[in-house]
């Protein structure tokens, strides 16, 4: 399971990643926390590398989401 020719080739290099990319990557991730239950406005303060620490743990964001609604329902 390797990398493939295309990448060994001598003129050839590594895909940069382009800034465009990474917003759109970044825009991507927001979306989905939102779609997990954090509140727009929250999502869109936080930095870039919690965004991508929250994503990769979607059950734990759930259940964070849903412990501060309950807290919030129970004031």
């Amino acid at each position: 399971m390797g990398t493939g020719r295309t990448l060994n080739k001598k003129p050839r290099t590594r895909p940069i990643k382009s800034p465009g990319e990474k917003l759109r990557r970044s825009k991507a991730q927001r979306a989905r926390l939102v779609k997990l239950g954090v509140a727009e406005e929250v999502a869109k303060k936080m930095q870039p590398e919690e965004v991508r620490k929250m994503v990769q743990r979607p059950a734990r964001v759930k259940k964070s989401v849903a412990a501060a609604a309950a807290a919030a329902a129970a004031k």
